[in-house]
């Protein structure tokens, strides 16, 4: 089952849950995104759309792919 995190291409950050129960908030570091991470897409295209401004450049990283033969290039 593939692992999902949402990651801005403009600052490098990535869309997490607020660990205070907020609303969702960016961080800088991958260790910090764990309450971003789901399989769900319908959920990372709703995040997307309700989290992400155009200039983000938002873009979906399947953790599963790294350091794989399908890696990203």
């Amino acid at each position: 089952m593939p692992r999902y995190v949402i990651q801005s291409a403009a600052t490098g950050r990535f869309l997490t849950a607020d660990p205070e129960g907020g609303e969702p908030m960016w961080v800088s570091l991958l260790q910090q995104a764990g309450g971003g991470v789901t399989d769900d897409r319908e959920r990372v295209a709703q995040l997307m759309a309700d989290y992400c401004e155009p200039e983000d450049f938002p873009q979906v990283v399947d953790l599963d792919r790294l350091g794989t033969a399908n890696d990203y290039t």
